[in-house]
């Protein structure tokens, strides 16, 4: 009987305390009225202001940035990389103009990439690095074909242990038969040059294991069997 009477006066105890933070609260809110008001009205023009730069502005810029670089894809798929790179001396401005009047957007990160890419094609591989590591992505296709181009440029220059590291990093991004077995190949081949069997071992193996359905899959065991010997 004892303990149902405690039971009761807890149940009690937190009903009163819910009912004084609820009062409470409303206190507070009653008390702060303009102040609550005048956050809540900051809040609705801080997300208005988001969606309006958003349409207005950010969606339309990444559309003027992607028309800005169509010519410049058009050049490059013609194999005008010098033109690609300076423009055309119409109304195609070049490649630095478009990163520098459309920074942030899916033209700008592109020009990157193509420019360099162009560069690369014209073999001033230095001047194609920082184009390269400056383009971000995340698909399995484009992302990786430029992480490739930059490990082949450190190759050309001379950097085998960053351009074999850089491949691999390409194959794992890619992880698909198109292109991750052919930058395996390139880094194991690298890594041979460098006299590291045992990471190029490591890459053959990755494409005979895992990539068995690519092209470069019907001829790696020769690769394999020439450095188990």
């Amino acid at each position: 009987m004892a303990q149902k009477k405690t039971t009761k006066t807890a149940a009690q105890q937190n009903a009163a305390n819910v009912g004084e933070a609820v009062s409470r609260t409303e206190q507070y809110i009653e008390n702060n009225k303009k102040k609550l008001t005048i956050i809540v009205c900051a809040i609705l023009v801080v997300i208005a202001a988001v969606l309006l730069l958003n349409t207005y502005y950010l969606a339309p810029r990444q559309q003027k940035s992607l028309e800005a670089l169509a010519t410049g894809e058009k050049l490059f798929q013609a194999g005008e990389y010098q033109k690609v790179i300076e423009g055309d001396n119409y109304e195609y401005d070049g490649l630095d103009a478009i990163i520098k009047r459309y920074g942030g957007t899916k033209g700008a990160n592109l020009a990157k990439a193509y420019a360099g890419l162009s560069y690369a094609q014209l073999g001033q591989y230095e001047a194609a690095v920082p184009y390269l590591k400056g383009f971000k992505g995340r698909d399995h296709m484009i992302a990786p074909s430029v992480l490739g181009a930059l490990g082949n440029c450190y190759a050309q220059l001379g950097d085998n242990a960053k351009a074999a590291a850089t491949l691999m990093a390409a194959a794992a991004k890619a992880d698909n038969n198109v292109l991750s077995a052919g930058y395996l190949v390139q880094a194991g081949q690298l890594y041979e040059e460098m006299g590291k069997t045992s990471e190029a071992l490591a890459a053959y193996k990755q494409v005979k294991d895992k990539y068995y359905q690519s092209m470069q899959a019907s001829e790696i065991d020769k690769y394999i069997e020439r450095l188990s010997k």
